[in-house]
């Protein structure tokens, strides 16, 4: 089995900042290690704490806080939400409804994760 993980850069509303981003299509959303977040946007409070479930049966991880980021994929402009978790092993998890989200292909023949430009592209009226 493969494994992506690629150098990404995250913008938020108060910076910006290059993490590497683990592509894991087994993990429904995306997710962002807390010790990153606050260098680059302001956490939003999800309501009501959510129990995020573990590999390790009965285990359960308590997220309070979610944020919004713009990130780049080979020059491609991407945005979506990403949970807040704690204790989180990676810099960045990249989430299956993200992926689905911007049609983002994963090749582990060549360890690399494609988006295609079209998907992304942004249109202004």
């Amino acid at each position: 089995m493969s494994i992506i993980k690629n150098p990404l850069l995250f913008v938020g509303s108060k910076g910006e900042k290059n993490l590497y981003a683990l592509f894991d299509s087994g993990a429904n959303l995306s997710c962002i290690n807390p010790e990153f977040v606050d260098e680059i946007e302001e956490k939003v409070h999800l309501g009501r704490i959510r129990k995020i479930a573990t590999a390790s049966e009965g285990h359960f991880i308590e997220v309070e806080y979610r944020v919004t980021l713009d990130f780049y994929m080979n020059d491609a402009l991407l945005s979506d939400e990403f949970l807040v978790v704690p204790g989180l092993s990676e810099e960045v998890i990249i989430g299956a409804a993200t992926m689905q989200k911007w049609r983002i292909k994963l090749d582990f023949e060549h360890d690399k994760a494609i988006v295609d430009p079209k998907v992304a592209r942004m249109q202004l009226i």
